[in-house]
């Protein structure tokens, strides 16, 4: 079946079934591909090509580049379904969210097109008579982009929208986890190459390895930014490797997210934010609901009915009407089981969290979300485990629930679901969530393209997407202009 999806996005047989590194799709742990990974060598000829792209397409005007883009969301357009079911295969995804992913890239790719024509600068008041000051924005140069298996092609469709539109060639790393679906938009990249006619070659290219070859990426000084989204573990990696060569980096990492549940709230609204949040893509979203802090006053309601919720989800295969799909694998199963054997030994009261399914694919791992009930915020509930676990704790002060939230190493997404008007600005405020995501009544996952994707602390303070996110693959450049016959110093300085 994979090949007549691939064949129809125009990637070739031989691209993902010739090679000696087999992909196993996490939904029954069978050989969907066989690709053959890239040698260091070959990172650095990528490279080399694409300086030689920059050369030449940092000067096409930009809403020319835009129309590039325009044409790759045409492309993205027709082949929806296709792109959408190899995301499910390959990532596990439900058929749903494999679509949903794929409508990203094209609402990027809308947004990204209206950013070619408005790359704004700045004009500033001189203090000199007979000068003009104005701020101008550049392509930057050669982007890197490293992703993660979880959004295995939105994450790059963010960042390949707007650094093409900027100016700028794109080398993307996939995870090792999901290749195929690179080779895929590769291919409907070359499709909106083909249409668009004048460009030179090289612009999008596709890296695959596994870590020596990221690292090459990385630390390449001809890599103008480089782009990563995974762990916070890797973040760490990555970050002093780029900074060590004076590059820039833009992280996209952990994210330990928070809901706040008022005494106020609409609790049906809630279990609706709080279901999808926490057991939507298996629980494997940076933005993935992770800790739930309930008014005491309202938890001998809603915490039935969440776990009433959670024992009627329905888990098993991705494309065949499921809500829940499979954990990437073993390593993530036994994550998530470690993870609860901690919350068990630190007097957390867990519900669910076994695998099921077993016996119809032993070579899968499925489980049940799980619940674990804590007195209070301890370093399990701090430390973040990439699985539909969500830890449930209680507060008395709408502060105190809000110094938990904060009381963790990660800041990416988080929410209050309350009816009380000061709450909600309290939590929008300079003084309430400390994350790069703060949500009214609505839960933590689910991000629009039109506003900057982001977290701080340990999440990376990067910021992808939409609102002014285009600046992040440009360089600023202060530009005076001496129109007059006189050369006046800058803060009344006369040199003689």
């Amino acid at each position: 079946m994979i090949k007549q999806y691939m064949s129809a996005m125009g990637v070739q047989e031989e691209q993902y079934q010739n090679g000696d590194f087999e992909i196993n799709t996490p939904i029954d742990g069978t050989v969907i591909g066989k690709i053959t990974l890239d040698s260091i060598a070959e990172v650095n000829t990528k490279i080399q090509n694409a300086k030689t792209a920059f050369q030449a397409w940092r000067t096409v005007p930009a809403p020319k580049r835009g129309e590039l883009i325009r044409l790759l969301g045409e492309v993205l357009r027709e082949h929806k379904e296709d792109l959408g079911f190899l995301v499910s295969l390959e990532a596990g995804k439900i058929k749903e969210e494999g679509l949903g992913e794929v409508q990203e890239m094209i609402d990027i790719c809308d947004f990204a097109v209206g950013v070619s024509r408005q790359l704004y600068g700045l004009t500033i008041a001189s203090e000199r008579p007979g000068h003009h000051m104005r701020e101008t924005w550049h392509p930057l140069g050669v982007i890197g982009v490293i992703s993660a298996f979880n959004f295995p092609v939105a994450v790059w469709a963010w960042n390949t929208a707007l650094a093409i539109v900027c100016g700028n060639p794109v080398i993307w790393k996939p995870s090792e986890k999901a290749p195929l679906v690179a080779l895929a938009c590769q291919a409907m990249f070359e499709k909106a190459l083909a249409k668009f006619g004048d460009a030179p070659s090289h612009l999008s290219q596709v890296l695959l390895g596994k870590t020596d070859v990221g690292n090459a990426l990385v630390e390449s000084k001809d890599i103008a930014l480089v782009s990563a989204t995974g762990s916070t573990r890797m973040g760490k990696t990555v970050g002093p490797k780029v900074a060590e060569r004076f590059g820039k980096c833009l992280l996209e990492l952990g994210g330990n997210n928070a809901m706040i549940l008022a005494p106020t709230a609409d609790l049906d609204l809630a279990l609706r934010g709080i279901l999808f949040s926490a057991v939507g893509t298996a629980g494997q979203r940076c933005t993935t609901l992770r800790r739930l802090f309930v008014h005491e006053t309202v938890k001998d309601d809603i915490l039935p009915r969440v776990k009433a919720a959670y024992s009627t989800v329905s888990i098993g295969h991705p494309l065949e009407g499921n809500l829940v799909g499979p954990l990437i694998d073993k390593d993530s199963f036994e994550n998530m089981q470690e993870a609860l054997e901690k919350a068990r030994s630190a007097g957390g009261k867990v519900t669910g969290g076994e695998r099921v399914l077993s016996d119809k694919y032993p070579n899968a791992y499925y489980v049940t979300p799980a619940i674990v009930e804590f007195d209070e915020q301890n370093d399990v509930v701090r430390t973040e485990t990439f699985a539909p676990i969500l830890y449930v704790m209680t507060y008395k002060k709408f502060d105190d629930a809000l110094e938990m939230q904060n009381d963790v190493p990660q800041g990416l997404s988080s929410c209050v679901f309350t009816n009380d008007l000061r709450e909600a600005e309290i939590f929008l405020s300079d003084r309430g969530s400390d994350c790069g995501i703060a949500n009214v009544n609505i839960g933590t996952s689910g991000a629009e393209i039109g506003g900057a994707f982001g977290g701080e602390k340990e999440t990376g303070g990067g910021r992808e997407s939409g609102s002014d996110a285009w600046k992040n693959y440009m360089r600023r450049q202060t530009n005076t202009v001496n129109y007059s016959t006189e050369l006046p110093l800058a803060q009344g300085i006369n040199f003689g």
